[in-house]
């Protein structure tokens, strides 16, 4: 496999050379492998989406909390302007999955600048990465 050695850190110096290997760089983090790209000045990471999942399951914490109300199950994030209702607790936190969905589209689509929101890159990319049934996993058993 030719790599170019522009960089001490770059597995592919260049887009044209990435994409000349891109059968190469696809195996290599099918073996678990990261790969690095260099475009423009910039480096970025290819990796097993499996992997970058595994590690925002652990270092994002979901600080879920589930209280009744009046006959309802309140789900919230604590530290986070989350909170969803339903008749059950299964309902509750479907409901916080569909919160935490519709929340990472608008925060692409316009809260990534501001500042009470540009912190939550690692929320809405965990969110993006995730099933609903492993999103919920995480509200049980995520963060450290």
């Amino acid at each position: 496999m030719e790599k170019v050695k522009m960089s001490l850190v770059a597995d592919y110096g260049s887009f044209t050379v990435t994409r000349t290997h891109l059968k190469d760089v696809f195996d290599a983090t099918a073996r678990g492998r990261t790969v690095t790209v260099q475009r423009d000045g910039e480096l970025s990471a290819v990796m097993p989406v499996d992997r970058l999942r595994s590690y925002f399951f652990r270092a994002v914490s979901p600080r879920v909390r589930i209280a009744r109300e009046e006959g309802r199950t309140v789900a919230l994030m604590e530290g986070r302007p989350f909170v969803s209702e339903g008749a059950s607790v299964d309902d509750a936190l479907s409901d916080l999955v569909l919160s935490l969905r519709e929340y990472a589209e608008d925060w692409e689509e316009r809260l990534e600048q501001a500042p009470n929101h540009a912190n939550n890159w690692a929320l809405v990319q965990l969110i993006k990465i995730s099933t609903d049934e492993e999103l919920i996993d995480w509200f049980d058993r995520g963060g450290e």
